[in-house]
């Protein structure tokens, strides 16, 4: 099977580039993508997700200012992405995220869903979480957890009602690099701290040495092999388990 972009919902809207398996179906996953939009990186987690058995559907969350972004990691392709992340309504992504959690359902039947963001889409699927009721999300590095200032976040960052994830039933399994210059050591403990106390079930990891976008091998200056690795047998475990 090969991945193809299919619209969610009505004619005019939101769009996924879907990525089915070949066989027998485990589950769904929603790949929630980096501010760099649905681009090759995305892709190939999707078809990854795929060949082991999870339909996997990435939302283009930038659609209603630019149809199908996929971006590169060139020092400009990051400025037009916080263009586009910086216009990203929080509102919006939570129908968009409702809209690709229906699609989710009917594609497995009584098989489970999980969302799974990376940076920016982590971020979304936290929020996800605190509205809407699915069985796992999966954390890459996500960002503005504690803290606002994008309209994406508004005015009450997700973690700040996490007893909301708590009554939606997610599992929380988060991955965050030792050097990360976005999410710092104390904003991470913190998250620890106000998920245990709001009763969420979790598991927060920190990688030895690892930066900001350190299972993206399209990222060569970061990218870790050794915990992406890990990372990625986590997540499969996590799969396994929860849908």
């Amino acid at each position: 099977m090969t991945g193809q972009w299919e619209t969610l919902g009505e004619t005019g809207g939101v769009e996924a580039y879907v990525h089915r398996p070949a066989g027998d179906v485990r589950g769904a996953v929603v790949v929630c993508s980096e501010l760099y939009g649905v681009n090759t990186y995305v892709h190939d987690t999707c078809a990854e997700l795929a060949a082991s058995g999870y339909v996997a559907l990435a939302p283009d969350y930038y659609w209603r200012s630019a149809r199908r972004t996929g971006l590169g990691y060139s020092a400009e392709e990051r400025d037009d992405g916080l263009v586009l992340m910086r216009g990203l309504d929080r509102d919006e992504l939570v129908a968009d995220a409702s809209a690709a959690l229906a699609a989710a359902r009917t594609e497995t039947g009584e098989r489970g869903v999980a969302f799974l963001g990376l940076s920016m889409g982590g971020h979304i699927a936290v929020r996800a979480a605190t509205e809407l009721s699915f069985e796992l999300a999966v954390l890459f590095y996500p960002g503005w957890l504690l803290n606002s200032g994008f309209p994406l976040v508004g005015p009450v960052p997700p973690l700040e009602t996490s007893e909301r994830i708590t009554a939606g039933g997610a599992f929380l399994l988060g991955f965050r690099g030792e050097l990360d210059h976005i999410i710092p050591a104390e904003e991470w403990e913190q998250a620890e701290r106000q998920l245990t106390e709001a009763r969420v079930p979790h598991e927060l990891v920190t990688y030895p040495g690892a930066r900001h976008g350190f299972a993206c091998a399209d990222r060569p200056d970061d990218h870790d092999p050794q915990a992406s690795a890990d990372a990625w047998r986590k997540v499969y475990a996590a799969l396994e388990s929860h849908l």
